[in-house]
């Protein structure tokens, strides 16, 4: 490992419970995203603020002074001005997820770190994404922290930390030759470790049906302690989702997690298929945000809403469950994880 590089550094990258300064947007504007749908899109997102506001502060990217107002109008009478703030970073579209910054952290000075892996709008599937390139850098340059730029392309809804050396990633996704031609398993493994303070990295294989990210991990599988995590399940054996989901349960089953031991899985239902005209959506309940005070778990107003609220709601106590209707952000293939980043405190 570097001796520059950030674990080596003492950084690591925290658990998404761990508390936040912020959770950070950028607000949906590209119409092309969510063809015939976006007017429910807004609206959606708004619910999103509403829920994050009482325990955290929200950053939000807009694009210029009139896109401000416009998002101001919206959010006026669900959150306090006090908890919103605007940056004015431009974007290509809403995923901060994959094109914002990650941020690290740890004790002494510089607490906070961005950093900012190459963007490639999903393995070149999305042009142009010239200014969702630029976010990242922008981010970091807002709060005022230093940034480290790791030189290879990853998006953060492809992986999963459980705040204590381990992450979650998949097979389908970071070893797809459209992000890192040139890297193998054991090269990704190495930035994986030497960026985000982790040694364990623990692979699952392939996602769900209408994934356009090639098999992001927050659709699949996610930590909610260090050694626990839910993943989806499709109990429907004709269902495509069935053979790949279950694959993944089994290799599960079979991680020990160091410092842990035996990895504790816990399983939540895939929601019945989602889809847009003859297009079947990536809607799953592993979508989830977690806030300082919430869980934000998307719904799609079916019969397995209830058992997927309950399950999150066993895993976190001390948390609100609160159900966002996805079933229009969805259809821009991605929900609420993918629509907002954390930025730790420090």
């Amino acid at each position: 490992m570097k001796t520059d590089s950030p674990s080596a550094l003492g950084y690591r990258m925290p658990a998404e419970w761990e508390r936040h300064q912020a959770t950070w947007l950028s607000w949906p504007h590209n119409r092309d995203t969510w063809p015939g749908l976006f007017p429910g899109v807004e609206p959606a997102m708004a619910e999103v603020v509403r829920a994050l506001a009482p325990s955290e502060p929200v950053f939000v990217n807009v694009l210029d002074g009139d896109h401000e107002r416009h998002v101001r109008r919206l959010l006026e009478r669900v959150a306090p001005r006090d908890r919103l703030e605007f940056f004015g970073i431009p974007t290509n579209d809403a995923w901060i997820r994959d094109h914002g910054a990650i941020f690290v952290t740890r004790q002494g000075p510089e607490p906070l770190l961005a950093l900012d892996f190459d963007y490639n709008a999903w393995g070149g599937k999305y042009p142009p994404f010239d200014r969702d390139q630029l976010v990242a850098r922008q981010m970091a340059k807002e709060l005022g922290v230093p940034r480290y730029v790791p030189g290879i392309v990853l998006e953060g809804g492809s992986i999963d930390v459980n705040g204590a050396g381990a992450v979650l990633t998949t097979e389908q996704c970071l070893l797809n030759p459209n992000r890192n031609p040139k890297l193998g398993r054991e090269e990704i493994e190495d930035v994986l470790r030497a960026t985000l303070g982790v040694s364990q990295v623990l692979w699952l294989g392939e996602g769900i049906e209408g994934d356009d990210t090639d098999g992001h991990i927050d659709d699949i599988t996610r930590f909610v302690a260090p050694g626990r995590v839910v993943t989806v399940v499709e109990r429907n054996a004709a269902d495509p989702n069935h053979a790949p989901l279950a694959a993944n349960r089994e290799r599960l089953e079979s991680f020990e997690v160091d410092g842990v031991g035996r990895l504790e899985v816990l399983e939540l239902p895939m929601p019945e298929p989602v889809v847009n005209g003859d297009e079947r959506l990536p809607a799953s309940y592993a979508n989830f945000y977690i806030a300082n005070e919430a869980v934000l778990l998307p719904v799609f107003r079916c019969r397995h809403d209830d058992e997927a609220r309950e399950v999150l709601a066993a895993c976190f106590p001390d948390r609100e469950i609160v159900p966002i209707d996805c079933r229009v952000l969805v259809g821009g293939l991605g929900a609420i994880h993918c629509l907002t980043q954390q930025v730790p405190a420090v």
